[in-house]
């Protein structure tokens, strides 16, 4: 289990080297979840799991992951004031994020499928 978060913690180190070197407008964490993926991948394809350890302490977390919105809990009601103040620009974000989200969602389903169809015939 240790081995599996230091792991994971080791991807995301890298991640986070990468965008401070190469100053790419994308979160460290993101990248070292890629490269985890791919080199999980890679592993797969060659016939054994280069990381047993990776999915019991990512199993665990997920098991835990209600703990992680305790803090984003205590900051809404601790702010409670600033959002009342402020609900009309916020719902106005959410709303147009949302839209936003669906439609790149719809096009991006709409692009992969064509591609497949291309892809596989059909």
């Amino acid at each position: 289990m240790l081995r599996g978060i230091a792991t994971l913690l080791m991807f995301q180190l890298i991640g986070e080297s990468l965008v401070f070197l190469s100053k790419i407008p994308v979160p460290g964490p993101v990248v070292g979840l890629v490269l985890l993926f791919v080199v999980l991948q890679i592993g797969r394809r060659a016939g054994h799991a280069p990381f047993p350890q990776v999915e019991a302490a990512a199993n665990t977390l997920l098991t835990n992951l209600g703990l992680l919105f305790v803090p984003a809990g205590v900051g809404v009601v601790s702010l409670w004031g600033v959002l009342k103040s402020e609900a009309a620009p916020i719902a106005i974000v959410l709303v147009v994020s949302a839209a936003v989200t669906l439609a790149i969602t719809v096009w991006t389903f709409i692009a992969a499928r064509r591609y497949f169809d291309k892809k596989w015939g059909a």
